[in-house]
């Protein structure tokens, strides 16, 4: 006849394993949750990294486009504003011309001064700035 195990030790032994296995399974879990956490993280950091990338180079071609055009536009009123000058010198050329007559030459001294009228105002520079956010 076999001896049996008295009744009271095989349910400790039994409590104690399910207590192990149960914190043992607890300890898995949690590493796979943390694993798991921590590859989500990594993804939402590269992703906001990317978006930033985009959008700082979209903001730096924004902002690459508004210089051109501004340059564009200081070189266009340049020009407009030289071709006004030379179209002016040469109405004056044209009118002292008309007034010296062809026996008596006219010269012109530093002294002798005609005033002359400028349709231009003496402003500050203007200079504007605009931040474009995307």
């Amino acid at each position: 006849m076999v001896k049996l195990p008295p009744v009271t030790i095989i349910p400790q032994k039994i409590v104690a394993a399910r207590k192990i296995q149960a914190w043992w399974r607890g300890v898995l879990v949690r590493r796979v949750l943390l694993v798991a956490a921590l590859r989500a993280w990594m993804i939402q950091s590269w992703w906001r990294a990317a978006k930033h990338r985009q959008i700082s180079k979209c903001r730096q071609n924004l902002l690459r486009e508004y210089a051109i055009r501004e340059a564009a536009a200081v070189k266009l009123q340049a020009c407009v504003r030289m071709w006004l000058c030379r179209q002016y010198f040469s109405h004056l050329c044209s009118t002292m011309y008309v007034f010296q007559s062809t026996n008596e030459r006219l010269i012109c001294q530093k002294d002798d001064s005609w005033p002359v009228q400028y349709n231009a105002v003496a402003r500050p520079p203007e200079f504007h700035i605009e931040i474009l956010c995307v």
